[in-house]
């Protein structure tokens, strides 16, 4: 059967068109959001689609070649196509300027991101030790974070890719950190407040110190009893900050709101719309995206280019929409670290976004894709009058076995 074809047979339909003798293709959602052992099965009773019922999906990806149809459903390529229309829009509206060269700005950001990963590996062994947190401690490091992603934010973002499966818990925090910032410069707010929004993102997951470590970093899917201990870091996240000095409210939303929902269907509280905090539908948004680019013990990383996509899609009911757009074009639509397929057949990774021409960054080319073999390395401006290639999709370092931290500028 041919690609245009099987793209044919696949067809997002409303959680509340699904019926028994159809069969699920993609669940749409985060590996975490679900109690499947998988993304793709036959539905066969009514207790599958109640269960569907109450997860907060709303919509999903059928194959109707391997079950029932849903005649004017759209098929995933019109979906597709309608979402790239969407990025083009994003592509042209106006963005910040980087006052340093990524070069200037790299060593900084490379020390910054290892004392981050240092300081929040400690802070998460003291509270399981049933120690308190030191604001103090934090707040230089914050600072310097600020200042560097205020200076040049193509030189610590790519680092948030370079997690390994032990550690996630605590570098998970640091990228969420990092990503809001970039995200809150991106909406000009104020100095003060971005401090606060960062503070709350590097410690919106403290209360993982009360979940087990057997919970935490299991190789497998969660039972029903282990997944509501799972979820209870959020509420235990807002008993260990509401009881630590300088704690602020903005701090809070952060930790407190970042599993809510736009369509109220999130937890703790199933807050919806405007029920959550900015920041907190902030929080929701950056959580989400780096759970899903990051390789797990039990799943892989999307390619970072195909998750913005992703939370757009999802924004028409879990997002803010508005909000999506603006960290999309806060951290890019090819963001840094992506690697990304030239016209010329030629794979590179995104080493410097341009902020007016998003859809031309500067890329190392590195890698033939026909020929499977590795090329001299070049550095290609796609952004340049005289440059003859451009971005013609993304890919997955899995997929090519390569090695993305070999290729980071950093």
């Amino acid at each position: 059967m041919g690609k245009s074809d099987t793209s044919s047979n696949i067809k997002k339909v409303a959680v509340s068109q699904l019926k028994s003798g159809m069969y699920i293709h993609d669940l749409n959602c985060g590996w975490m959001d679900h109690p499947f052992l998988t993304n793709q099965f036959p539905i066969k009773d009514d207790a599958t689609l109640r269960t569907l019922g109450t997860l907060g999906i709303r919509e999903v990806y059928i194959d109707t070649a391997k079950g029932l149809d849903v005649g004017d459903a759209p098929t995933e390529h019109e979906v597709k196509q309608e979402i790239a229309q969407t990025m083009e829009a994003i592509a042209n509206e106006p963005a910040l300027p980087m006052p340093v060269s990524l070069e200037q700005e790299i060593g900084r950001a490379r020390a910054l991101h290892k004392e981050a990963n240092q300081i929040t590996k400690n802070m998460l062994k003291d509270l399981r030790l049933g120690k308190q947190i030191e604001v103090e401690k934090v707040e230089p490091l914050v600072e310097g974070m600020i200042d560097s992603i205020f200076r040049n934010p193509n030189a610590i973002l790519p680092l948030g890719r370079l997690k390994d499966h032990d550690s996630y818990t605590f570098q998970h925090s640091v990228s969420v950190c990092t990503l809001m910032i970039a995200f809150s410069r991106g909406l000009k707010l104020e100095r003060p407040i971005i401090k606060e929004i960062a503070m709350g993102a590097l410690l919106h997951d403290v209360g993982k110190a009360k979940v087990p470590d057997e919970i935490l970093n299991k190789p497998a899917k969660l039972t029903d009893a282990e997944f509501d201990k799972m979820k209870s870091h959020v509420v235990q996240s807002i008993i260990i900050l509401q009881n630590t000095p300088g704690i602020t409210k903005v701090m809070l939303d952060v930790a407190g709101q970042h599993h809510e929902r736009f369509d109220g269907t999130g937890y703790p509280n199933k807050l919806k719309g405007e029920q959550i905090s900015l920041y907190g539908q902030m929080g929701a948004i950056v959580d989400v995206y780096d759970a899903i680019t990051s390789e797990r013990v039990y799943h892989k990383g999307m390619p970072a280019p195909a998750a913005m996509a992703k939370l757009l899609e999802w924004s028409k009911f879990h997002f803010n929409p508005e909000l999506v757009r603006a960290y999309i074009k806060a951290v890019g639509i090819y963001p840094t670290g992506s690697l990304v397929r030239l016209e010329s057949g030629r794979l590179g990774i995104v080493i410097e976004q341009h902020p007016e021409k998003m859809l031309q960054p500067v890329v190392k080319a590195f890698y033939s894709a026909k020929k499977q073999h590795y090329l001299p390395p070049e550095v290609i401006d796609l952004a340049k009058p005289s440059c003859q290639d451009r971005i013609v999709g993304h890919e997955s370092f899995e997929t090519w076995g390569i090695d993305a931290a070999k290729w980071l500028p950093v």
